[in-house]
């Protein structure tokens, strides 16, 4: 058995012991793939029936790549293993076991657009605001529901559910559940969550296919436990129940989905569903440096809800963490942009050896743009490039459109988006009367009685006029006025903002993030015109990508943080280290959510072989504000023997931040330094620092913010977070006062009264 000549002692143990429940815990870069596929071929060369193995994982692509190892191990009989994607390997058996539940073998799985546009037409019959019944909101609705095995009679009947359904103004949602469910059933249509839920339903409904998949899969297998929710737990309970020869493979420290349905107690609970367990703990990390390895255990260290684990690394102490702090978030973009280059040529690396990992899409757009200005070829994973996402390209059609009316592709895109009754019916009309005349559709628009026989829609006047509104402001006011103006009244922003799903707030973010690009370049002071027509120029450069590119080809990575797990790189940048940016702002009210931020962060520092920086931006802007950022908690539960102080950057020397040295030198001092003759070289040494940040202020009891309209500029006040001050400066009008404060210990921070939280000290 050559191929267990390989593994470590805890390795070998967890691949050898393959009777009764076992859990394997298996720290980032410890060899768990290579463990699960050795323990099924070792199950395989002890004699297991192929057909009698299930083993379940999350992606097409880990099932592919584990059957390919063990092929090789075994050879064809690999071919025989059920395994794949919880959705693939339980439609396999609805295939087969359908008809007990009512529907067609050859049932129809919907994808998720044929889902909402059943869901639209539903919202029609019913005549229901399809603003505030958005189909995406109705859609995630019914999933969690699904997920969370809650029937539809279970939903109407629940007076939680509908009573948090009426606090959200949307009262019909179980009717509309139970709608949606006899249509796709009438249609003999399973949604996605479908195929685990109709699983549980069968198993429960018909025990005699229970038990016989409960003999068939005498061995079964689940990867990424930590990663279940209720749905895929309760069927994996139910067929191990026979045998109890399950294998749970997981990292608690990496669970990271509850925004999808995992449930993190799953692999908590292990225990207490069986008794018997013998647990193996994969805690060498091959993957990365020792310095790496032990920042990621001192931040999993501070989340109370774990796995007790002491995850090391025998390889090279590695260098330090270095944290760089820029002024801005275009600043923070040029400080990594810079270095990637810097260390790709000094090194002698690839562009494919660095990764550049955010908390949300939106912040991928100032990285794009440093990157671009320096040459530096790049990808986006796990979505589209910031300029190519749906919500962006819309709000830039319509500038184009304000600039451009013969713009035919752009008015295409827009005319109906936001919906406003200019369907495709009336676009085509339009369409041949351009074409017979042989004038723009945008002539014909403005002229429809001339042009258009028969009853004309009142919408598209409407939408002409709103087109040349748009061109009459954007004469009057500034780039970010104009795209403002612009975004409000297309009804963009209305429309994004009343989808309060995950998917939403990310495409509202990004256009908060489009807008807050025109505000920095309607603020330079190096070009003369600085009108949105010339900004959309300068995108319309930047958006001129190649169309197929080399899928090898030598490029920096940039993901979210949640599309990276499973990855690693041998240098990585975690970007956005800031309060309520990474943490998310929504995961400060309660420790559970913080604590999945804190193993998002976790996940981050693993994806790093050799190098790792973390960065942050004192101040971003927010709906064109710019605001004062304070650093990530996370950064204060880094032991500093672990960082490399020396190597903090800065936008300007005099700003200070936290407890970081102001008389550090930027990068072009310390770059001036090193080219002087050493006789005229001073020695810099950093000021000794015991901590990167300061203690948190801990907010007088009874805390109340005064109101915004009794602070005057010499008031004493206290803030919740950066503690005592003096107001040294007020600017504005209410309600958008803007109050600059001096904080003892972290210099000036501009606030907006309105959001501020200040109390006035009597």
């Amino acid at each position: 058995m050559d191929y267990l000549a390989g593994l470590n002692p805890q390795q070998r143990a967890a691949v050898e012991n393959t009777d009764g429940p076992v859990m394997i815990v298996a720290g980032a870069g410890s060899g768990k793939t290579r463990v699960i596929t050795y323990r099924v071929a070792h199950l395989i060369q002890k004699g297991v029936d192929p057909f009698n193995i299930l083993v379940l994982t999350f992606t097409n692509k880990a099932s592919k790549e584990m059957r390919e190892r063990i092929e090789k191990v075994v050879g064809s009989e690999a071919k025989s293993i059920w395994m794949g994607t919880f959705h693939s390997v339980f439609a396999k058996i609805l295939r087969v076991e359908a008809e007990k539940i009512g529907y067609p073998s050859n049932f129809t799985i919907y994808d998720t657009d044929d889902c909402k546009s059943l869901i639209r037409t539903i919202l029609k019959e019913m005549q229901l605001d399809d603003k505030l019944y958005a189909a995406n909101i109705v859609y995630n609705r019914i999933s969690q529901a699904k997920n969370n095995l809650i029937s539809v009679a279970e939903y109407i009947n629940n007076p939680a559910l509908l009573a948090e359904d009426i606090g959200n103004k949307r009262p019909e949602l179980g009717k509309i559940y139970e709608t949606y469910a006899k249509r796709c059933y009438k249609a003999g249509a399973m949604d996605f969550d479908d195929l685990l839920f109709k699983t549980n339903v069968l198993l429960r409904k018909h025990p005699e296919v229970l038990n016989k998949y409960q003999h068939k899969f005498k061995y079964i297998m689940v990867d990424e436990y930590q990663d279940t929710n209720h749905s895929q737990y309760t069927i994996v309970k139910k067929l191990a129940a026979a045998h109890e020869n399950l294998c749970v493979v997981g990292d608690d420290a990496q669970s990271i989905y509850a925004f999808r349905g995992a449930n993190i107690q799953n692999i908590l609970n292990v225990e207490r569903d069986y008794p018997d367990l013998k647990v193996y703990k994969l805690e060498q990390n091959y993957r990365s440096t020792q310095n790496i390895v032990e920042v990621a255990n001192s931040i999993i260290a501070n989340n109370k809800n774990q796995l007790e684990k002491n995850v090391f690394s025998a390889n090279e102490q590695g260098d330090k963490i270095k944290i760089s702090r820029a002024f801005t978030d275009n600043e923070e973009g040029k400080l990594v942009a810079e270095a990637i280059a810097q260390e790709r040529t000094g090194n002698g690396l690839n562009y494919t050896d660095f990764a550049i990992l955010y908390r949300t899409n939106a912040q991928s757009r100032a990285m794009e743009e440093a990157l671009r200005k320096l040459n530096v070829p790049y990808k986006i994973y796990g979505g589209l490039s910031f300029y190519q996402r749906k919500e962006i390209k819309d709000l830039i059609a319509y500038f184009r459109l304000t600039f451009n009316p013969a713009d035919e592709e752009a008015l295409k895109r827009v005319i109906n988006y936001p919906r406003r009754g200019l369907g495709d019916t009336t676009l085509d009309k339009v369409s041949v009367a351009a074409n017979e005349h042989g004038i723009t559709m945008w002539e014909v628009i403005c002229n429809p009685h001339q042009y258009l026989g028969g009853r004309i829609p009142n919408q598209l006047n409407d939408f002409a006029m709103m087109i040349k509104a748009f061109a009459a402001e954007a004469n009057k006011l500034d780039a970010y006025e104009t795209a403002l103006y612009i975004a409000q009244h297309a009804g963009i922003l209305k429309e994004l903002h009343s989808d309060d799903s995950v998917e939403g707030r990310a495409r509202y973010e990004n256009i908060q993030e489009l807008l807050n690009g025109v505000k920095e370049f309607a603020e330079r002071e190096d070009i003369e015109d600085r009108s949105l027509a010339i900004f959309m120029q300068d995108v319309a450069l930047l958006t001129n990508d190649d169309k197929d590119k080399d899928k090898d080809a030598d490029t920096v990575s940039l993901m979210t943080i949640h599309s990276a797990k499973g990855l690693e790189f041998k240098n990585v940048f975690v970007v956005g280290l800031e309060e309520n940016l990474f943490p998310s702002q929504m995961s400060l009210t309660s420790r559970t959510d913080l604590e999945e931020e804190r193993r998002l962060f976790y996940v981050a520092i693993t994806r790093a072989e050799k190098k790792l920086t973390l960065t942050y931006a004192t101040s971003r802007y927010r709906w064109g504000t710019l605001t004062s950022c304070e650093p990530s908690r996370f950064i204060n539960e880094i032991s500093p023997k672990y960082l490399e102080l020396d190597a903090i950057k800065q936008a300007k020397p005099s700003f200070s931040s936290g407890g970081f040295d102001t008389e550090r030198k930027t990068w072009s001092q310390q770059r001036e330094m090193q080219q002087k003759p050493a006789s005229q070289q001073t020695a810099f040494k950093p000021k000794p620092t015991t901590s990167i940040l300061p203690k948190a202020h801990i907010p007088t009891a009874g805390f109340t913010p005064s109101a915004a309209n009794e602070f005057q500029m010499g008031m004493d006040v206290e803030h919740e977070k950066f503690g005592f001050g003096k107001i040294v400066q007020l600017e504005g009008r209410l309600p958008d006062v803007k109050a600059t404060v001096f904080f003892q210990g972290l210099g000036n921070k501009q606030l907006l009264l309105k959001f501020a939280k200040l109390r006035i000290v009597k």
